[in-house]
């Protein structure tokens, strides 16, 4: 079985493993206080450009997503993401599970419009009873989104604008947070996100490392007791080495994004067999997630050979599925696949 199906099947890269292995004996101090996790944060400071912010590490992405999201809100308030977000449909209620409501707005791409955090606030603001309905105060976007897409410079500023504006927190899951900065029309650098967003994190679990994500918190406010709210939502590890040393060897030598121009360069290879097979796509993007429209019959054909995720049903004969690359995917694997995707034809010779 070939596995397109998702981007963290694999372990870990290897100069991961070579820097844990290498400190596996030593002792040091738990709970992300020791010097190599100190050492990670200076790193990821440095290419923030923000020597003022802090620097969190957490296990995952929904107790990261969990835990900045309650960690801004008082217990009225609520978050807007779009109704795609991950937050909204993959993560089991947790943020409801925390007493916010989500605030979801419809998005064919994924995104948000600054126009709909603008009139979402204005809503709210002219409702005589607005007191009976939740506040917005937090805006949650994904770098790349669900659906592989991703904000440019311009959309975010407009974003970050209004929500400067209105006076709600702006916050980024970078769960895949790599493969949008190395696409290959990508306008956003880290500096970028780190003056533009109040909070956001760098993502590990599917960008390289075991498991593990770096929350960078710009925001004052956001900055007291965080560590308070990590351990109470259950994403403090007590062998806090472990992430920080990951981190270590993902921005040593650029090879965070490294690897991710490799992902995105896959990526690449097979929606250009898509396309010149005459596929369309439900959604089109430049990063390592492709949703491919194709028949039944194929996928039939196909999930004999390929693990890949079922997206939404399209038309009757017709479904939109979804292909992942990493940086851990073969050459040889992609290659495998073209070659289906050019050869495969249905009873009236059409893909």
């Amino acid at each position: 079985m070939i596995r397109f199906n998702c981007d963290y099947s694999e372990g870990a890269h290897e100069k991961v493993l070579e820097k844990l292995i290498a400190t596996n004996r030593e002792q040091t101090q738990g709970y992300g206080m020791d010097s190599y996790s100190m050492q990670a944060k200076g790193l990821i400071r440095q290419i923030c450009g923000r020597g003022d912010a802090d620097v969190h590490f957490l296990v995952g992405g929904t107790q990261a997503n969990l835990t900045v999201i309650s960690a801004g809100l008082r217990p009225h308030q609520g978050v807007i993401a779009a109704e795609t977000g991950h937050i909204n449909v993959h993560e089991t209620g947790a943020i409801e599970a925390c007493g916010h409501k989500i605030l979801a707005f419809p998005s064919k791409d994924g995104k948000l419009s600054a126009k709909q955090v603008e009139e979402c606030c204005l809503a709210h603001r002219e409702d005589m009873d607005r007191e009976h309905t939740v506040q917005p105060k937090m805006v949650y976007i994904s770098q790349s989104t669900e659906l592989g897409t991703i904000y440019g410079k311009e959309e975010l500023e407009e974003i970050s604008a209004v929500c400067r504006k209105n006076g709600l927190f702006l916050f980024m899951d970078g769960a895949r947070l790599g493969y949008a900065l190395a696409a290959s029309d990508n306008t956003l650098t880290f500096q970028d996100l780190a003056r533009l967003c109040d909070v956001f994190y760098i993502g590990g679990t599917k960008v390289g490392a075991l498991f593990g994500e770096a929350v960078v918190i710009t925001h004052p406010s956001l900055k007291e007791d965080f560590r308070y709210f990590i351990k109470q939502k259950g994403g403090m590890l007590a062998k806090g080495r472990l992430l920080g040393l990951q981190f270590m060897a993902l921005f040593e030598d650029d090879l965070y994004m490294e690897i991710s121009r490799y992902a995105d360069g896959l990526a690449e290879q097979l929606r250009e067999a898509f396309h010149q097979a005459g596929i369309s796509f439900l959604v089109e993007n430049t990063t390592n997630q492709l949703f491919p429209i194709l028949p039944d019959s194929v996928l039939e054909l196909w999930k004999e050979k390929y693990s890949f995720s079922y997206q939404q049903r399209v038309d009757e004969s017709h479904s939109a599925v979804r292909f992942c690359t990493s940086w851990a995917t073969r050459q040889k694997d992609v290659d495998c696949l073209m070659e289906d995707i050019r050869n495969w034809k249905d009873a009236d010779g059409k893909i």
